[in-house]
């Protein structure tokens, strides 16, 4: 009798405990309301969050209401979307990881060597999201820095994270994807797509020619860590010259080899 008071006592010490005051649930289902808008969710109403969070439309509101009022979240009177000044909880986890740390240095170094602008990124649903980059000269019309997305499918660097997953997530990403062309050259069509990311994968590398932006091509490769699991992708962009698009891999290709293989050995 004595043992099943003390386990009784236990339980319910462990439940206490559970619900200890250092932790505050509101904050914390104020992260689950902000996790739910995305790229495929930007808009949402009290209804959309409530759904997506398993909280009641009361939490959900208030929730949503005190973002907006901590100028988190814009209202139209329906729908809420986030204002950029969620950007500084993204910025601020970014700086806070240790792969940007460790890459940055080479990226520099690796920048100087070949004289074009380098980056590190990582998958984010459809999109990558850049951790590091070191810019030798603005190739694109837009400025990329840590924080900047752009679409998986069709960038180098995507092509390569894409690849490191089992071929029917992949294939779920891509056609989840706006697939709509950004340039002439952009492909549209999602077994073309998934064969280039299946042969990128295979080879080692992947090659964009100005499917990003008209002027623009690059090469990626993967970075692993030491059980060989690929964590982030490399890449490089140049103007587009007369040159044959291959020329990347003879000109390019092996420096990228040489930062991935030392990286390997710090991850």
């Amino acid at each position: 009798m004595r043992i099943l008071t003390f386990v009784r006592f236990a339980m319910i010490f462990v439940r206490i405990m559970n619900k200890s005051s250092d932790t505050i649930s509101s904050l914390a289902k104020g992260l689950r309301v902000l996790e739910c808008f995305g790229a495929e969710t930007p808009k949402l109403s009290i209804t959309d969050v409530s759904k997506a969070t398993g909280l009641d439309r009361a939490t959900s509101r208030r929730c949503l209401l005190t973002l907006h009022a901590e100028g988190y979240a814009d209202y139209d009177g329906k729908f809420f979307t986030l204002t950029p000044r969620t950007l500084r909880l993204g910025m601020g986890a970014i700086s806070s990881l240790p792969l940007p740390q460790i890459v940055q240095p080479w990226l520099d170094q690796l920048t100087e060597q070949i004289g074009q602008s380098c980056s590190v990124s990582i998958l984010d649903g459809t999109e990558i999201v850049y951790l590091a980059r070191a810019a030798q000269k603005r190739v694109m019309s837009i400025g990329l820095m840590p924080g900047s997305r752009l679409p998986a499918h069709c960038t180098s660097m995507g092509r390569i994270l894409l690849g490191a997953l089992p071929y029917i997530k992949a294939q779920e990403i891509v056609e989840s994807s706006d697939l709509s062309p950004r340039t002439r050259f952009s492909l549209t069509d999602p077994n073309t797509i998934m064969q280039r990311i299946k042969e990128a994968h295979d080879q080692g590398y992947a090659l964009i020619d100005q499917e990003v932006e008209i002027g623009l091509r690059s090469i990626a490769v993967p970075l692993f860590d030491g059980r060989g699991n690929t964590v982030a992708a490399l890449n490089t962009g140049m103007a587009a010259t007369q040159d044959d698009v291959a020329t990347l891999v003879t000109r390019y290709l092996p420096n990228l080899l040489q930062v991935q293989s030392g990286l390997r050995r710090m991850l």
